[in-house]
Formats: structure tokens, sequence, C-alpha cells
């Protein structure tokens, strides 16, 4: 289960990832109570919050691009880098106490272009990091490294916002890009292939456009998650608090989504073990119960019965996330797996804000029970449209033989760690059916 980490990209691989989400975990929290010390206004917070997403949203296309342009080990520290320079400013204004609301939007209107370049080139280097063989299990450590390190920056960043205030937690956040951008200069892996003619952007866009509308069941899963993502981000993570407050309370509600995250790294050390030939059928099969935690919050808002179902849930998400990772890495070329990644991102949280800003309303005019109750079912019609698709369900994860093809350094050497097979560039039946997990 532990192979993956023979190989001297991939440690230094999930190393960066894990450092990374250590401080993603922080960052939220201390943004938080930063704000909130400043102006008082959750409206205030939302804005700047919201700043650094949709950022992310406009650019992380341009972000495929690139990543599929220029050595993806020189995008990751390059983002790295320019993300500890913005934290960094955050975390000087808020200490000397200069800070403002302009220009903390502004700070963070930057560190969402920074996201947004490093994304799809840090998903689209894993697979250029281990043998095809081992994918399945790299993928699953990635997922375990990652939620480790969101546990451990969500309490890390309570203690030293509680302990010396948000300004210093803020400076650890840009102390852990700092790390990862280190960590990432270690991953060598393939440079992209050089095209034998300078196309610009938006002919680059095109080609990833065409890769990724060609598979069924890549636009298909992604259309699911779109609506999926919507009802989830509405009901979770705004009516969720709402009926907690009201019944569980507080506490147990933050006990609920630890059990989710519970749930995910159980979900990770299952998905090191699974071994079938229709990996994404069942993942995507496993999504089903994302409707558990939405049916508890309408039904049964008991603490018992919405640990249970976030429970279910965190394993669950994390057997779709690992076969997605895998099934995409697979069977998209390595010279556009970034660039369709990009387009996987930008469908999965584009109608997130969506389902967050009409929640409200709806819930107002129908109730919250009923409200919870409709996105449940959306979620199950969303999944079930999924396993519509033959293509999603026929797809067969790839023998190690026909999964890809040498991997080479950026300088013409072969690899460090031997050849690591690439993704693989045919689909299954014809070429018509790849796949690609969405987050």
């Amino acid at each position: 289960m532990l192979a993956p980490l023979r190989h001297r990209a991939f440690r230094w691989l999930a190393a960066g990832r894990t450092v990374n989400m250590l401080g993603n975990g922080v960052a939220p929290i201390a943004l938080a109570f930063a704000v909130l010390d400043l102006t008082g206004s959750v409206r205030d917070l939302g804005l700047v919050v919201g700043a650094r997403s949709l950022m992310t949203v406009l650019f992380v296309l341009f972000g495929g691009v690139v990543a599929d342009r220029v050595p993806r080990r020189l995008v990751l520290v390059g983002s790295n880098a320019l993300g500890a320079a913005t934290q960094a400013a955050v975390a000087a204004v808020v200490l000397t106490g200069t800070a403002t609301v302009p220009l903390l939007l502004a700070l963070g209107a930057a560190n969402g272009v920074v996201s947004a370049l490093s994304q799809p080139a840090s998903a689209a280097a894993t697979p250029q990091t281990v043998p095809s063989e081992l994918l399945q299990q790299a993928n699953a450590l990635l997922r375990l490294g990652i939620n480790a390190g969101m546990i451990g920056g969500a309490a890390a960043g309570g203690l030293l916002v509680a302990a010396v205030g948000p300004g210093w937690g803020l400076a650890v956040d840009a102390a852990t890009f700092a790390v990862a951008a280190v960590a990432f200069a270690g991953v060598r892996v393939a440079a992209p292939k050089a095209s034998s003619s300078r196309t610009g952007v938006v002919a680059d866009l095109r080609v990833g456009w065409t890769e990724f509308t060609a598979r069924t069941w890549v636009w298909a899963v992604v259309l699911g998650f779109m609506i999926l993502n919507a009802c989830l981000a509405g009901g979770v993570n705004v009516l969720g608090p709402a009926v907690a407050d009201s019944t569980v309370g507080r506490s147990g509600w933050g006990v609920v989504l630890a059990a989710q995250t519970v749930g995910m790294v159980l979900g990770g050390l299952i998905a090191l073990r699974i071994r079938v030939r229709r990996l994404l059928l069942l993942g995507v099969a496993c999504m089903f119960a994302e409707s558990l935690l939405l049916l508890g919050l309408a039904l049964a808002p008991t603490i018992f019965v919405l640990v249970a179902a976030a429970l279910a849930v965190g394993v669950a998400v994390e057997q779709f996330t690992v076969a997605w990772d895998t099934s995409i890495a697979q069977h998209i070329p390595a010279d556009r797996l970034a660039r369709v990644y990009s387009y996987d991102m930008l469908g999965s949280w584009i109608a997130m804000p969506l389902g967050q800003v009409a929640v409200g309303p709806l819930a107002a005019t129908i109730g919250a029970r009923a409200t919870l109750l409709a996105l449940a079912g959306l979620v199950v019609l969303a999944v079930g449209g999924m396993l519509a698709s033959r293509d999603v369900r026929r797809l067969r994860a790839l023998p190690p033989g026909r999964a890809g093809e040498e991997a080479w350094s950026a300088e013409g050497r072969p690899a460090a760690d031997g050849p690591p097979a690439g993704p693989a560039r045919g689909g299954v039946g014809g070429g018509t059916a790849d796949a690609t997990p969405v987050g």
C-alpha cells in the first residue's frame, strides 16, 4: 500500500500537497477572525472570501493552459512562492494594524489567481510521479495526506488565533506556502511535449475543450457534480448550521463535520485496497451517500443520525475522488491533462455560489425541511443521471501495460525514480469512454 512512497518525485509531491492543505486549514479560521476583528461585519468577510473564490474560478482555465505548456515543477514552485508572498502581505497588514477591507480584497484576489495556477498543475503531475500500476494507491495516499493536513490545520488555526491572534495564523499560512515551494522543487516530472507550432491561449483552450467533450464519461460526471455540489453547498454549508443551531447545537455540528473528516480518512484507507475493473462506476455509485446528510438534517436531526450520515459521506467521497483521479489520469493524454482538469474544476465549482445564494430564499418560501428534501432528491437524480451514461458504467481501469508511456525529466534524462508511466492515450471501446472524477 505504501509502494508509491518509494518514488522520490511522489514523496516530494505528497509532502508539498500535505503542507499546502495544512496551511489551507489554518487560513480560513485566521482570515475570518482577522476580518471580524477589523469590521465585525459578516458581509465584509463574505466579500473577502468571495473575491478569492471568484478569481480562482475565472483563472482556472488559464492555469490549465500554463500547466500544459510550462514544466509543472516550475508552475508549482512559482505559484507557491507567489502564494507565500501574498499571504505574508496579508499577515503583515493585519499584524501592523494597517489592514483595510479593500486591501484584503485585493490580496485575496491575487491569492485566488495563484490558486488557479497551482491546482491544475498539482493534479496533472500526480500520474507522472509513479508507475501506472501504483496510480490508485498514489491517489489514495495523497488524499490521506490532504485530509490529515486539513485536520491538523484546522486544529492549529483555532489554537493560533486563540493564543496569539489571527495575524500570526496568517503568517503561519504564508510559511506553509514557502515550505511547499521547497518540496515541489523536488518533483522532477516530464516536461510538456513541445508543440511543432506555437499556438495561442485560445487555441490551447479549444484543444482542452475538445479532449473534455470527446469523452462522454468526463462531461457527464462533471455535469452531475455541477448539480450535486450546488445542492451540498447550499444544503450542508448554509442550511446545515441553521438547522444545527436549533437541534444538535453548534458544538454538535462541529462533531458532525469532524465525523465527515474521519470518514474521509477511513475512505482513503479503503481506497488503498480496493481492486475493481470498473472503478469509476463504483466511485459514482458511492455518491448516492451524499444525500444521507441532507436527509438526516430534514428528517432526523439528532447527533447519532447526523454523525452516522456524515461518516458515510466521508467514506463515499474518498472512493469517488480516488476513482476519478485514477480514471482521468489513465485515459487523458499527459500533455493535455491539466487543461482537462481545469475544465473539470470550473464545471464542478461554478454552480456552488448559486446554490449558496438560492437556498436561503427557497427555504424562506417552502421551509427548511422541504428544501433539504428537495436538495436530497436532486442529489439522487444527479447521481442517477451520471450512472445512466453507458460510458460511465462501462469504463474500465486500464491494466499496467496499457496505462501510459515512459516519463522523462525536463532535462531529457530518465526520471530519477525510473520510468514511471504517464496517462494512456486512447479510450475504452474505441476511444469514446474515458473518465474524470470531480471534486
